[in-house]
């Protein structure tokens, strides 16, 4: 393993050992370049409004669970209902987003969600809800994420070109991350001062950007081939591409076993604030180690396209793992708020920064034919196994504490270090393993073809 990390750490950066100059800074998909597309831009900023709202409603909704229910079990069914429908249906959505038109589809989910979340904020407005009615639409607002997420990463590259695809994701990640924190800010005011169903009205109302957003642009036409696959197989199709192509398998494998095992403190940070470190859930200082957290992660998704731009991302996730191991260690031992609020920081960095990097090795692997499909298992190992971890760790957490749920999360991320070995030896074009058959087309690759030259990375390798 020793051996293993060092020749790991010891992997020059992109383009280090090649016989070309480097390329300009330009070239290397930078958040500023992707912002430069007006349809990005307009996307961009539709989301971001609305992802301030959900991170509002992500917030009160767990402490207005925990403090309905005052068990850390509940808050953990809450969080599963949540996300739940994103491990069912990711696959769903990911099928229409490579078979029907991309933006209608958008627009049904974020519909969806919007009259969700409207009727969350009329049941608990009108008093306290039954627990089980409040599981039953959170899981409703859940169904419209699952189908929006692998849809909306299908459509960032057709909005910005392959070119500046790592650009537009560590733009996107940064968004999501900026109201990561503004969003518990606002949501905390709002809660205190107004209840959890106004919280969750404005987010309702925060969905209207993306549809207006939506709206304006122009989303190319998904091309498809007379003889691309329909039905069952189409619907399995990411699969058949994570079991043909290892690098694709081996960043899904790594993402899912991430979330399940490293990411269920994140939802029980109300319990960790209110068992380790003797902070209220409802105060400013819980406002203010979440904002920590999510600052750190800012700074980690927006690394990706800025100044760890030029790096190899496969080392950067690796290096990343082993980073928020050690992070996520001192985290589990601090007892005093003063020290949590910087390592709540350096957690976040590490955290959202290896996620990012691993997308985008994941993105710039795929053809836009298959994207949609496989970035529906992407979005099944990120957000889906997250709520699997959650009823994994509040039981876990009631019997023991969250350090401990904590602890065995270090160690996977140290596993994964050692496991998430990114870099592939390139392999010629013609000894490429074609598609199933059937699948877009006789013969086509499931891979990405190359970037337009000059300033494109080379291609992608080929399956094994």
């Amino acid at each position: 393993m020793t051996r293993t990390l060092r020749r790991v750490l010891a992997r020059p950066r992109d383009g280090a050992d090649s016989g070309d100059p480097p390329p300009k800074p330009s070239a290397l998909g930078t958040a500023r370049e992707a912002l430069a597309s007006r349809d990005f831009r307009i996307v961009f900023l539709g989301s971001f409004a609305s992802s301030i709202g959900t991170w509002m409603q992500h917030v009160t909704l767990g402490a207005y669970a925990l403090e309905l229910s005052g068990s850390p079990t509940f808050l953990g069914l809450v969080l599963f209902a949540q996300l739940g429908p994103m491990l069912a249906l990711s696959v769903v959505g990911g099928a229409l987003a490579d078979l029907v038109d991309r933006r209608r589809l958008l627009i049904v989910a974020q519909a969806e969600q919007l009259a969700a979340t409207a009727a969350l904020a009329l049941l608990v407005a009108r008093g306290r809800p039954s627990e089980s009615a409040l599981l039953a639409v959170v899981a409703l607002i859940g169904v419209g994420a699952a189908l929006h997420q692998p849809t909306y990463s299908a459509v960032l590259p057709s909005l910005v070109g392959r070119r500046h695809l790592a650009g537009a994701i560590s733009a996107n990640s940064t968004q999501m991350n900026v109201a990561r924190v503004v969003g518990p800010a606002l949501g905390g005011v709002a809660f205190a001062a107004f209840g959890a169903g106004a919280v969750f009205a404005i987010n309702a109302a925060t969905y209207l950007f993306v549809i207006t957003a939506l709206l304006l642009v122009r989303i190319p036409a998904l091309e498809r081939a007379s003889d691309a696959e329909v039905g069952w197989r189409r619907l399995v199709g990411g699969f058949t591409v994570a079991r043909r192509d290892g690098l694709v398998r081996r960043c899904l494998i790594t993402m899912a076993a991430f979330s399940f095992l490293c990411l269920p403190f994140i939802g029980q940070m109300p319990t960790l604030a209110q068992r380790n470190l003797d902070i209220d859930p409802s105060s400013a200082a819980y406002g203010l180690l979440y904002t920590c957290f999510g600052l750190g992660a800012i700074v980690g998704a927006a690394s990706i396209g800025t100044f760890l731009a030029s790096w190899s991302r496969p080392r950067v996730v690796r290096i990343g793992l082993l980073g928020f191991a050690a992070a996520l260690g001192v985290f589990a031992l601090v007892r005093q708020p003063t020290p949590a609020y910087p390592v709540a920081v350096v957690v976040g960095f590490f955290y959202f920064g290896t996620i990012t990097a691993l997308s985008v090795v994941l993105q710039e692997r795929l053809a836009d034919a298959v994207r949609g499909r496989v970035m529906a298992l992407w979005v099944m190992a990120f957000g889906g196994t997250i709520p699997l971890g959650h009823l994994v760790a509040g039981p876990l957490t009631e019997l023991s504490s969250i350090s401990w749920v904590m602890g065995y999360g270090v160690l996977a991320a140290v596993g994964l270090a050692v496991y998430a070995d990114l870099d592939v030896p390139a392999v010629p074009a013609r000894d490429r393993v074609p598609a199933a058959s059937g699948a877009e087309g006789d013969g086509a690759s499931i891979i990405a073809p190359p970037a337009a030259p000059p300033a494109a990375p080379a291609p992608p390798p080929g399956c094994p």
